[in-house]
């Protein structure tokens, strides 16, 4: 792409996999962009009126990148309706945006597998028992992750991987004729919009009468005003955060 090219990124309605996702990769973009095709521009194409941790990428990024990156919201046009991949155009409901480099992230559901195996509803993800994830639609088939519906859990891999450990517990009570255990869930997600400047949203989760719901004031987000030795420190939790999981799942 020449210096001066426009980037596209089209992000699909909820619900959707890893809700920050679209607006970190708009400043990944542009952090490439800045250092070698500064007249460039990096286009967010919306199908939604808000986003994951929204206040806090939209600082970041005037920050660090200026005008460089341009988010449009559904009601302000930003719904794609329709791509000419031959001409490179994308055509809202709006107005039309020719695009240099294009990525289309599609509206999103369960995996084939999910629906080959049954396990899907019309809203083409998977129903559950929300206390131990256990399908709705057939019986001893378990489901986590993104394909689940998990009530107030956002399809990301943190959640997965707390629903995995809620979902064994669940198993391994079945098996041995007791009760399953009373749940809880957990959430952290860490997003960094440049170098040094990292942002987070963490929230912890309960079961109440049969849906998982967030446990009030339990969570929260970075802080909008934040220093820039906690945004460097935000960016330090990042990496940890990946150590860690990564050692709890795979050892």
């Amino acid at each position: 792409m020449a210096d001066g090219g426009l980037v596209c990124i089209t992000a699909p309605p909820n619900p959707f996999r890893c809700p920050p996702g679209p607006y970190e990769r708009a400043a990944q973009i542009a952090h490439y962009l800045r250092r070698h095709k500064p007249k460039s521009k990096v286009l967010i194409l919306d199908s939604k009126d808000a986003f994951s941790k929204k206040a806090l990428f939209t600082h970041g990024w005037q920050v660090h990148y200026g005008d460089m990156i341009e988010w449009v919201p559904g009601a302000e046009g930003g719904r794609i309706e329709e791509i000419d991949p031959e001409n490179g155009v994308l055509i809202g409901d709006v107005d039309e945006f020719k695009a240099d480099v294009a990525n289309v992230i599609a509206p999103q559901k369960a995996g084939a597998i999910a629906f080959t195996a049954g396990l899907t509803d019309e809203s083409g993800w998977c129903p559950i028992n929300q206390r131990t994830f256990e399908s709705s639609l057939h019986q001893d088939i378990y489901v986590i992750g993104d394909a689940c519906i998990a009530g107030e859990m956002p399809k990301s891999g943190y959640a997965a991987n707390s629903q995995g450990k809620v979902c064994a517990a669940a198993i391994v009570a079945e098996l041995n004729g007791m009760d399953s255990p009373e749940p809880s869930y957990v959430n952290t997600c860490y997003s960094i919009i440049a170098p040094g400047h990292g942002i987070s949203v963490a929230d912890v989760y309960r079961l109440e009468e049969n849906q998982i719901t967030s446990v009030p004031g339990a969570g929260g987000l970075s802080s909008l005003g934040a220093s820039k030795r906690d945004q460097e420190l935000e960016v330090g939790y990042a990496y940890g955060w990946l150590k860690n999981i990564t050692s709890d799942m795979f050892g």
